[in-house]
Formats: structure tokens, C-alpha cells, sequence
């Protein structure tokens, strides 16, 4: 075989192995498209009851304060004198969002492939169930909450993610709880936590919690939404991890065996 067949046959092969991956990579992003396309979709599902929002809005701020949770008022209050930190905290919140999301993801695709699988799957299962929350329990965020001094730091300062919520049919408003900005930016830092090596590893865990100070500092989330997220996420990562299998094979009584002789 001359020297042009045998390259010309090593890359007809290289073309051939590369046809299975890029299906691969397509059908992944597709799933991802998909995630996001569940996460706008379920959010309008959930909208249409504002009374009851406000109502548990309410009911939400006086069990933090019974609980004796710090003030949402007071971590907003602290920083909203600062303009640039508001505004940084406006676009944190606006734009790192569904990018470092993203971004996470593909880097696990193409670096971690195994991992990447666990957190996809992790993700999806964690926005499914919180939808669920969405839909039983709507619950308009602190920025609503004008009688307790919140504001919306968003439309004052910007840049503003939503707009009027009587006009606004983009986003549900009222699906507060649990976070799922608080939830993604957790499974993300856990997996890439995971993923990688050495001490500087930890320092993954501050997007959840710049995260978590931003949706409230902004008025866009409640201690208690955090809270929430990080317990379904505990819950959804057990029963993929075959927890709730184990618990039930567990539950069984097992069945001896005759002995030898014994009918």
C-alpha cells in the first residue's frame, strides 16, 4: 500500500470515530436544550395565582423571622448604599447564571465525560422536582414584599431581568421556592469540586455561595429558598445514587432458607 492510500485510509478511520462523538455531543446538547426549555416552560406553568404568592410571601418572612434567619432587609440594606456592588450583585445575578451553568457542563463533557453524565442527570432530575414545588407552592420573592422595606434592586439599579409581573409573560415571578439559581450553582460546584485536583479545588464552592448572597441580596430570593434547594438536592443526588433502592431492599425481611432435612 503506498504512502497516499494508508493516509488516506487513517483518515477515512479518524472520520468514521469521529461520527459516533459528534452524534454523542449533539444529542447532549440537545438533552441540555431541553433542561433549559423545561425550566422557562414549567415556570409559566406555574403562574396565574398571585394572591395566594403574596400570602405565602408573607407566611415565608414571618416563619424566617420566628426562626430567628437573618434579615433579607438587612443584607440588602447593607450593600444597596454601595452602587457598584449592587449593580455587581444585579449582574451576577442577570448574566453568570445559565453561562457558568454551561460552561460547567461542557467542560465536564469534553474533560470529565463520566462525571458529566452524573451532574446532567443530577440537574435535570433537581429542576424537575422543583418545578413540582413551583407549581404546589407559588411564592412571589422578597422584592415583592414592599411592606417589609425590600426593594427591587433589578429595576432601581439594574440591569433588570424581569419586568412588570402583570405584564411580563416570559417568566413565572411566583415560583420563589426552592432556588434553583441556589441548586444549579451547588450541583455545579460539587461536581467540579469532584473533578479536579488540588487544594485550590474548594475554591469551586464560592459561586454557590456568592450565589446565595446575591438572590438575596437582590430581593429575588428567601434564606428559606436556599435552604429548601439544598435539602431536594441532598434528596434527588441520594435516590439517583440508589439510596431510596437500598432503604427499600433494606425494608425487606429476608427468608431463611430450609435446612437440610426440614420440609
Amino acid at each position: 500500500m503506498s504512502l497516499l492510500q494508508e493516509e488516506t485510509s487513517g483518515e477515512a478511520v479518524a472520520a468514521v470515530r469521529k461520527r459516533p462523538a459528534l452524534r454523542r455531543a449533539l444529542y447532549e446538547i440537545l438533552l441540555v436544550a431541553l433542561l433549559f426549555t423545561a425550566y422557562k416552560i414549567g415556570r409559566l406553568a406555574a403562574d396565574g395565582h398571585v394572591g395566594e404568592a403574596l400570602a405565602n410571601a408573607q407566611n415565608v418572612w414571618n416563619l424566617e423571622r420566628l426562626l430567628h434567619l437573618p434579615s433579607e432587609y438587612g443584607l440588602q440594606q447593607a450593600i444597596v448604599g454601595h452602587g457598584w456592588l449592587i449593580k455587581a450583585a444585579n449582574c451576577y445575578y442577570a448574566y453568570v447564571h445559565f453561562p457558568a451553568t454551561a460552561a460547567a457542563l461542557i467542560w465536564l463533557y469534553v474533560r470529565r465525560p463520566e462525571r458529566y453524565v452524573a451532574t446532567r442527570r443530577l440537574l435535570a432530575w433537581l429542576t424537575a422536582s422543583a418545578l413540582v414545588v413551583h407549581l404546589l407552592f407559588p411564592l412571589a420573592p422578597p422584592r415583592m414584599l414592599a411592606s417589609v422595606g425590600m426593594l427591587d434592586t433589578g429595576r432601581l439599579f439594574g440591569p433588570a431581568v424581569y419586568g412588570s409581573p402583570s405584564t411580563d409573560t416570559l417568566t413565572n415571578q411566583y415560583a420563589a421556592m426552592p432556588s434553583l439559581h441556589v441548586g444549579w450553582a451547588l450541583a455545579v460546584a460539587i461536581a467540579l469540586i469532584g473533578a479536579t485536583r488540588g487544594r485550590w479545588r474548594w475554591l469551586w464552592s464560592a459561586h454557590p455561595l456568592i450565589t446565595l448572597m446575591v438572590v438575596v441580596a437582590t430581593g429575588n430570593h428567601y434564606w428559606l429558598d436556599a435552604i429548601v434547594v439544598a435539602a431536594l438536592l441532598g434528596l434527588v443526588a441520594w435516590v439517583l445514587s440508589g439510596g431510596a433502592v437500598t432503604a427499600l431492599g433494606a425494608s425487606q425481611p429476608s427468608i431463611p432458607k430450609p435446612r437440610v432435612g426440614e420440609s
